[in-house]
């Protein structure tokens, strides 16, 4: 059978090995991965078969945003284990996807993987380092986040990043305002900006929930729908970031924290990214 580059790659991330011993061990193995492994086991190259079943809840978030503040990039590198989440090698390799993402924009992870850093694809400078540091190694998350000023925020230990796109904005310097609503979004997980963009799914989950809840307590029919349509406005406050109470001063809700910076500001659009 005819070995495609993706087939090459495949086994390269699996294993580690070179490219050249992974296409000479598919083509004798005529395209059987788990032969092909054994193929280089036996040839004394040092391999990891369950490499790619292994878990990677380790890494870092890394972001850009360009000089307008106006544009961010955020994507997230994962890996097995703490130690090589910390690595130099790693941390490089990150910052390197990062400047690719933020030059070509490329429409999703898989694209992003498809673009060059030198001579070689993202993609294939993974591999690299999976063969040399024995890890698996992968992109979990890449998002784009545009507005009128886009404000990053990466909470400690480079595990948790936010962009937060803040419109009406008239002049006024938002970028501690940004930083105190990306710690917000960090810290509350927010569904979603208002009760708007809460989708229509998770309306109608809560709805029924509260319909549930309401007919176990034994409320009278007639008031059932009254209850749920409470319970879900306690939902919306709770778990949109506009109508939550600011972490920071629990009499403002963000809503009315962003309008007290200047009249009129608010948040279009977020992003959460996080590992583990």
């Amino acid at each position: 059978m005819a070995i495609t580059a993706k087939d090459v790659n495949k086994l390269r991330q699996m294993t580690g090995a070179g490219m050249m011993d992974c296409k000479k061990a598919l083509t004798e193995a005529d395209g059987d991965f788990d032969q092909a492994i054994d193929l280089l086991r036996k040839k004394g190259q040092k391999v990891s078969a369950s490499r790619a079943d292994r878990e990677v809840t380790e890494g870092s978030v890394f972001v850009k945003t360009n000089a307008e503040g106006t544009k961010g990039i955020l994507i997230a590198l994962n890996c097995e284990t703490d130690f090589v989440g910390k690595n130099e090698e790693f941390l490089n390799l990150g910052n390197a996807i990062l400047d690719v993402a933020f030059d070509k924009a490329p429409a999703d992870i898989e694209a992003l993987k498809a673009e060059k850093i030198g001579d070689v694809t993202v993609e294939e400078k993974i591999t690299e380092l999976v063969g040399k540091i024995g890890e698996k190694i992968e992109i979990s998350e890449y998002v784009i986040v545009d507005g009128e000023a886009v404000v990053p925020y990466i909470h400690a230990g480079n595990k948790l990043g936010v962009l937060v796109s803040l419109k009406g904005v008239n002049g006024a310097d938002v970028q501690e305002a940004g930083k105190d609503v990306g710690m917000q979004i960090a810290a509350m997980n927010p569904v979603a900006v208002d009760k708007d963009g809460v989708d229509a799914s998770t309306v109608e989950k809560e709805l029924e929930i509260g319909k549930e809840q309401a007919r176990a307590e034994g409320k009278p029919d007639a008031i059932i729908e009254k209850i749920a349509n409470g319970k879900l406005e306690r939902f919306y406050k709770d778990n949109t970031l506009l109508n939550q109470q600011f972490v920071k001063d629990s009499s403002l809700t963000v809503a009315k924290y962003l309008d007290s910076i200047s009249k009129g500001l608010t948040v279009s659009e977020f992003k959460r990214v996080s590992i583990g």
